[in-house]
């Protein structure tokens, strides 16, 4: 579409870069970061040691892309942390909070099968917050709005929920019982209500329900739970039913069977904007027989970004999977998020984030090959991680964060804070 506030992509020599994916993109109040590897920028190997300085180098390259933009490791709101050993998060924790000053971003740590480069152990990537806006927006001093609540578990190396601007990033919550700090007894049905009794718990605490949710990312130890997961979810919802991404892991921390992160609608704003917006703006939920049908909506706006269920190679006109073929799933794929996004008036080009499941990650330079297809300008911020499985046998999942420079009712086209 005819963007009016605009996208802003951007490289830096200071970490490693990839002709494959923009370092970083930002647009109105967020910036997306790409999935960083351990990979020393000046000579594009992974750096020599073990975990923990793959983990400083992970998060360096993070700092290095903050900083030539002009902002600070405090000003991130999330980070997602991909591991082939989960026990290894607690070697990351020993060097991960002195990148921070102040307090925590939300966090999420799921070990998964296989990393983009086979001797890679652990992949970071992140949100940042972006309180200057992009063209034609005017920059404005928003506050970040960290905060915890003692009805929902607590961690040491995050915070429970990150707001900025006109969203809410939580950190992955687990079947935790807040009261003893150890997972609930019982299995994936159990644990599922217990991780979602978490968020309700976060979202009271800071005047939000879970009606306010626009995309929730569930991280599943068995993929054979994923109807049993999808069950219990629907039940915490009424009037609509959020995006929605299923990921397989090789495993969850404290031997979790799943575990579930969410991105909150917030329209009261962060400071100084003004508290009367929550009455005005919002959520679009939006479905298209273009793509194939689920119990879930195909994509969520609200304000300045569209987030979009993650696509499976489905046929919408037969609910099958197109073939057996990486190629012609990878096609499927890209082909089902087109659709979705041409049916809310975007383009491809719209995109700022990609995220890419993977069963064979040696697939990968195929997928490239047909993914580079898809966009016409400078390419959106990407994370690629492999899996043991996707749902219905799939060789490839793929989800995206959209810019909708439109903001949603009553935000004008060119929505501007002064």
């Amino acid at each position: 579409m005819n963007n009016c506030i605009i996208k802003n992509s951007r490289n830096t020599n200071s970490a490693p870069k990839n002709h494959l994916s923009t370092q970083t993109v930002a647009f109105s109040h967020y910036n997306n970061i790409s999935a960083q590897l351990p990979l020393d920028p000046k000579t594009g190997n992974i750096v020599i040691g073990g975990i923990k300085e793959q983990a400083k180098q992970c998060l360096s390259n993070i700092k290095s892309i903050v900083e030539s933009i002009g902002h600070v490791m405090d000003d991130l709101v999330k980070i997602n942390i991909f591991v082939k050993e989960i026990e290894d998060i607690k070697i990351i924790d020993e060097i991960y909070t002195s990148f921070f000053d102040n307090s925590l971003p939300t966090r999420t740590v799921v070990a998964v099968a296989a990393l983009p480069i086979s001797d890679a152990l652990v992949q970071m990537d992140a949100l940042l917050s972006n309180g200057e806006g992009t063209t034609p927006q005017k920059p404005c001093a928003l506050l970040k709005v960290s905060r915890n609540t003692v009805d929902a578990p607590l961690m040491n190396e995050s915070t429970q929920t990150v707001a900025f601007s006109h969203y809410n990033n939580l950190s992955a919550q687990l079947p935790i019982d807040p009261l003893t700090g150890k997972l609930i007894d019982g299995g994936v049905e159990e644990q599922t209500k217990q991780c979602f009794n978490n968020i309700k718990a976060i979202l009271k605490s800071i005047g939000h329900v879970t009606a306010d949710i626009v995309k929730t990312t569930i991280y599943v130890k068995n993929i054979r739970d994923v109807d049993t997961v999808n069950d219990i979810c629907n039940q915490f919802f009424y009037d609509y039913i959020p995006a929605r991404t299923i990921v397989k892991a090789t495993d969850l921390p404290m031997e979790a069977l799943v575990q579930i992160d969410a991105v909150v609608s917030h329209g009261d704003g962060t400071p100084p904007q003004l508290p009367e917006d929550s009455r005005f703006i919002v959520i679009e939920a939006s479905n298209t027989e273009k793509a194939p049908k689920s119990s879930y909506s195909h994509t969520v706006a609200f304000s300045h970004y569209n987030h979009l269920s993650g696509q499976l190679p489905i046929i919408p006109e037969t609910g099958k999977i197109i073939s057996d073929n990486i190629t012609e799933q990878t096609e499927q794929c890209f082909n089902n998020i087109k659709s979705i996004i041409e049916s809310v008036e975007h383009v491809m080009d719209d995109i700022v984030k990609v995220n890419i499941q993977l069963k064979n990650i040696d697939d990968l330079d195929i997928v490239n090959e047909i993914y580079v297809q898809y966009f016409k300008n400078a390419l959106p911020a990407r994370t690629i991680i492999g899996v043991s499985s996707i749902p219905m046998r799939a060789l490839i999942q793929v989800d995206a964060v959209v810019s909708n420079c439109e903001g949603t009712p009553p935000q004008n086209k060119c929505y501007k804070l002064t």
